[in-house]
């Protein structure tokens, strides 16, 4: 992981889209900074197209996609996208799964949750569970005293041994049946909402993130960055971003989004 000013200006001159994760990326200590909302508004005026890619559920991501100044938004960590057509006045969403698949999935999720209260003290229900249609989070560290490592891990164990998929953000773990990540539906939304090939755009894009859960868009996309956060998590336990922002949370990303912005100006001189 580079210090964040190794990252070449004339390789973010030709930025076209920024993505990124939402919780103590943009957020630092649970709340959204002005200075960081700021960031998404100056980035989406320059002719960016900005794209929150978070676990957080299927409710917040239809407020965000309405109010927000982004394209669309990819939530649940790839379980669909929403994009909203302000002109037209209508929502538009992709889901992974279909109705049945989902619904099927939800009896199995249920199951699981009961398992992993019984046999994790002090797990809590994520307390946005309630708007998801397609994972269960379970709370670690949010709203619940935070869980030592060794819990957090068997979490992601009874995860693994139900046959589901599970990934550890910031504050909760995340777990679902199907064969998708953020990646997966990243790169749908884009084709769909964007008409961008981000295989073949992959060094035009910048992905901020800052926890285990970001570890396939780091590892895709050349550009990748994390807040100061990210140093947190153990080294080896996914992929990491190639640069590093020096502050945390909020403040990270917006030193991530002025240098996009700094190269754009220089490009123009």
């Amino acid at each position: 992981m580079r210090p964040l000013h190794e990252l070449d200006l004339a390789a973010l001159s030709r930025c076209e889209a920024v993505l990124t994760d939402i919780d103590d990326t943009l957020t630092t200590d649970g709340q959204l900074p002005a200075a960081a909302y700021e960031a998404l508004e100056r980035l989406a005026q320059a002719g960016l197209q900005v794209v929150p890619i978070t676990g957080r559920p299927a409710g917040w991501c239809d407020m965000i996609a309405r109010l927000w100044p982004v394209a669309g938004i990819v939530g649940e960590n790839g379980a669909f996208y929403f994009s909203y057509d302000r002109e037209a006045r209508v929502m538009r969403q992709r889901f992974f799964a279909t109705t049945a698949e989902r619904r099927a999935n939800r009896a199995k999720l249920d199951a699981l949750r009961e398992q992993i209260l019984a046999e994790v003290p002090g797990a809590g229900i994520a307390s946005d569970q309630l708007y998801r249609e397609a994972d269960l989070a379970i709370d670690f560290c949010e709203d619940v005293p935070a869980l030592p490592a060794e819990q957090v891990q068997r979490i992601l164990d009874l995860f693994a041994e139900a046959g589901a998929v599970a990934k550890l953000s910031s504050i909760h773990v995340n777990g679902w049946f199907g064969n998708y990540d953020k990646l997966s539906m990243t790169r749908i939304f884009a084709k769909d909402v964007l008409g961008l090939d981000i295989d073949a755009a992959r060094d035009r894009v910048v992905f901020v993130g800052d926890s285990p859960n970001d570890g396939p868009m780091f590892k895709f996309f050349p550009l990748s960055c994390g807040v100061a956060n990210v140093r947190e998590f153990a080294p080896g336990s996914f992929a990491p971003p190639s640069f590093v922002a020096p502050s945390v949370g909020g403040a990270g990303f917006v030193e991530v989004a002025d240098r996009i912005l700094a190269a754009r100006e220089v490009a123009h001189v």
